[in-house]
C-alpha cells in the first residue's frame, strides 16, 4: 500500500518520471498475482501446513518491498513490486482466512470469516497514516523499508504461535461434535488446485461468484485503492489527507466486515451479495461530484459508507463456496479470489490508462458504478443447493 502513497509524492515523479499508465501496469501485475496465486495457496497449505507456507510469504513480501529501494527502471518495479509481493501477498490472501475457517471453525464461520477478513483492514489503520508521512516528509524509501521490516518481524510468531490444525494442540474445531485426527498432508498441490478449478468450472455457481467477485476487486483494489489517492490529489486534496480518507475506509471496513459475517450466519447470501453490490455501484456514481481540494461532510459520507461495504461482499461470497463446493472450497474460493484480483489488475491499468488519456479518473469511477449493478444481479441468479446436496459436499 506504500507504494499508492509514494505514486503521488512530487520527489517519486521527479525522480522517475513514470506515466500512470506504466506504474499502473506494475500495480495490476502485483493484484493479479495476489489472486492468481490464492489457491495455490490453499493447496500447499494442505500439503504442507499453514505455518510453514505463510512464514515464506512474509519472508518474499519483506524481500520484494526492500528491493523496491533500488529500483531504477520500470521492470524492476514490476519485478519486486508486482512480481515478488504479489505472489507473497497472495499467499496470505483471504484464501489463508477461508482455509483457518474451515479447519478451526464449524459453527459461526460466517462471523469468524468477517473478523479475520476484517483484520487486513486494521493494517491500513496502523501503517497508511504513517507511509503517509513517511513518504510525504522523508520519502518513499523510509516507507518500503518499515513495509520490508513490519512483514519480517511477523515472521518469528508466525513460526512460534501459529498452528496448523486443533489436532495439532489437542482440540476440536470450535461447534464440533466430536474431535477429528489431523488429516495427512494432500500431495500435488498444484495438481489438485487445477483438478478443483476444471471440476468447479463445469458449475454455473462458479462462474456468478467469478464474476461477481472480478467486479468486487474492480471497484475495491483496482480503482479505488490504486486511484483514490491520485484522484483526489488531482483535485488538490493533499496526499496525507487522501491517504488517512482511506484509512478510515479501513476503520468501517472492520465493522462492516464483522456485522456482513454475522449477517451471513443469519441471512440469505446471494441476497447479501445482491444489496452489497447495489449499494456500492450508487456510491461511486456520486465519487466524481465529491473530489474537492479539502475534505467536505458528504465526502466523508461517502467514505463511511464505502468502508461499510468494502469487504462486506467477503463472508457472503465464502459461504456460497462452501454451500456448493463443501471440502474444496478453500481452493475454490481461492480461484474467485483470483478473478477478484484480475478484475482489480484489469481496472488498476486501466484506470492509469484513462487518466493519461482523459486528463481525469470519472469515467472510471461511472463504469465501475455500472458494473456493480450487473454484479448485483449476477449475485441474484445464483441459486441455493439443495440441504441434503450441501451436506454430501461437506461430507457429511
Amino acid at each position: 500500500m506504500f507504494l499508492l502513497t509514494a505514486l503521488c509524492a512530487p520527489k517519486f515523479y521527479h525522480e522517475f518520471d513514470w506515466s500512470r499508465g506504466t506504474i499502473g501496469f506494475a500495480v495490476s501485475v502485483n493484484l493479479a498475482l495476489y489472486g492468481l496465486t490464492a489457491p495455490f495457496a490453499a493447496a500447499l497449505m494442505d500439503r504442507f501446513g499453514i505455518r510453514r507456507v505463510v512464514a515464506v510469504a512474509l519472508t518474499v513480501i519483506s524481500a520484494g518491498s526492500v528491493l523496491t529501494v533500488w529500483m531504477t527502471a520500470p521492470w524492476q518495479l514490476v519485478l519486486y513490486w508486482g512480481i515478488l509481493v504479489g505472489l507473497g501477498s497472495g499467499t496470505m490472501a483471504l484464501a489463508f482466512a477461508a482455509t483457518v475457517t474451515n479447519r478451526w471453525f464449524v459453527a459461526r464461520r460466517g462471523l469468524v470469516t468477517g473478523i479475520l477478513t476484517a483484520a487486513g483492514a486494521s493494517g491500513q489503520l496502523v501503517f497508511l497514516p504513517l507511509l503517509s508521512w513517511l513518504v510525504e516528509n522523508h520519502g518513499w524509501r523510509p516507507a518500503a523499508i518499515t513495509v520490508s521490516l513490519a512483514a519480517l518481524a511477523v515472521v518469528p510468531f508466525v513460526w512460534l504461535l501459529l498452528r496448523d490444525h486443533p489436532a495439532d494442540v489437542g482440540l476440536s474445531a470450535y461447534g464440533a461434535e466430536e474431535f477429528v485426527p489431523k488429516p495427512a498432508p494432500v500431495p500435488g498441490a498444484a495438481r489438485r488446485a487445477v483438478s478443483v478449478l476444471l471440476s468447479a468450472a463445469r458449475t454455473g455457481p462458479f462462474w456468478l461468484l467469478a464474476g461477481t467477485f472480478a467486479i468486487c476487486g474492480a471497484s475495491t483494489n483496482g480503482l479505488v485503492k490504486t486511484h483514490f489517492v491520485p484522484a483526489a490529489h488531482d483535485h488538490g486534496m493533499p496526499i496525507t489527507a487522501a491517504a488517512s480518507l482511506l484509512a478510515v475506509i479501513g476503520v468501517f471496513d472492520v465493522v462492516g466486515t464483522i456485522a456482513s459475517g454475522w449477517f451471513t450466519d443469519r441471512f440469505e447470501a446471494r441476497r447479501l451479495l445482491a444489496v452489497y453490490y447495489a449499494l456500492r455501484g450508487v456510491s461511486l456514481l456520486f465519487l466524481p461530484m465529491l473530489l474537492a481540494p479539502s475534505v467536505q461532510p458528504p465526502m466523508l459520507f461517502f467514505i463511511v459508507f464505502y468502508g461499510l461495504d468494502w469487504v462486506a461482499t467477503v463472508p457472503p461470497t465464502i459461504a456460497l463456496c462452501r454451500e456448493h463446493y463443501g471440502e474444496d472450497s478453500a481452493i475454490v474460493f481461492g480461484w474467485v479470489l483470483a478473478s477478484h484480483q484480475v478484475g482489480a489488475a484489469a481496472v488498476a491499468f486501466a484506470g492509469g490508462l484513462a487518466r493519461d488519456v482523459f486528463g481525469s479518473y470519472d469515467v472510471v469511477w461511472y463504469a465501475s458504478g455500472a458494473l456493480c449493478a450487473a454484479a448485483a444481479l449476477m449475485a441474484l441468479v445464483i441459486r441455493r443447493r439443495p440441504t441434503g446436496a450441501v451436506k454430501a459436499a461437506a461430507g457429511g
